[in-house]
């Protein structure tokens, strides 16, 4: 009789030390459960922020090239829609840039394009919006102000030789030195340049999609006498023959050189403003 009644409180005291361990071993396993689970959250919420920045990278790059094909969409139709200008020699070719009368600074001529723009790339709308971003959130074909403050803050009006014009400090300061040049080896077509705007937030003309680069305040628009170069016609005023050279070695690119000749044009070249950039100057 005594052995049975100690059996029983026996099986009862062992079971409560099984259960104890049982209990001490789930509430293991549960603790080890919960960090496990706890590091593997924190493992995918980092993933997570990275894929987002790293989508985040690729819907710019996707916009900026969207942009750069449909710039070159409207390229292709507008060359598939013009017939090509007969391109005589250049009559300046191979003579020394004399000073022509005065007379023949607004007279048409053919020029040769491959003479100009060498070691100048024109800036693609890729490129500037990658150093400079985009100047407003939308555009037209009309000029609008510039909205973005990065570039408001980079922007000044400026009396620049015989111009006044408002551009971006190291293009004013660039286009100064061309303009100084000129006046010591050309006074004549120092003064007789005009300008036809530089700052002009808008569209490229005949384009719903390609921002213009004196949307950015890097291009300016050049008169002679007061006269406008034709648009698109193949030739250009003899006097800015002269200016082209100075604008080139200053790291500008010449509109003259377009598919759409624009001899009037002149704007701030890829190298030139990747230098800027180096320099931290924009």
């Amino acid at each position: 009789m005594q052995r049975g009644s100690l059996a029983g409180p026996l099986i009862v005291a062992i079971g409560l030390v099984v259960a104890a361990m049982a209990f001490a071993v789930v509430t293991s396993l549960l603790r080890t459960a919960d960090g496990a689970t706890e590091l593997r959250l924190k493992r995918l919420e980092a993933a997570l922020t990275e894929a987002d920045a790293a989508r985040g990278a690729l819907d710019g790059r996707i916009a900026a090239l969207t942009a750069e094909v449909a710039q070159l969409r409207d390229s292709l139709s507008l060359v598939a829609n013009r017939s090509e200008p007969v391109v005589a020699a250049d009559p300046f070719a191979g003579e020394a840039f004399d000073e022509p009368p005065s007379e023949a600074l607004t007279e048409e001529v053919k020029l040769a394009r491959a003479r100009f723009n060498k070691g100048v790339t024109q800036p693609k709308n890729r490129v500037m919006l990658e150093l400079l971003g985009p100047p407003r959130e939308s555009y037209s074909t009309a000029c609008q102000p510039v909205t973005a403050p990065r570039l408001k803050a980079l922007l000044e009006t400026r009396t620049v030789g015989p111009i006044t014009v408002s551009m971006i400090r190291p293009a004013l300061d660039s286009l100064a030195r061309v303009l100084e040049r000129l006046r010591q080896s050309d006074p004549d077509i120092h003064a007789k340049v005009g300008t036809a705007g530089a700052l002009c937030a808008r569209f490229v003309r005949g384009s719903t999609s390609s921002i213009s680069n004196h949307s950015w305040g890097t291009a300016i628009d050049l008169t002679l006498e007061g006269v406008l170069d034709p648009f698109a016609d193949g030739g250009t005023q003899a006097g800015l023959l002269y200016l082209a050279e100075y604008f080139n070695d200053e790291g500008w690119y010449w509109g003259a050189a377009y598919n759409r000749e624009d001899s009037m044009h002149f704007e701030v070249g890829e190298e030139t403003l990747r230098r800027w950039r180096a320099e931290g100057r924009i």
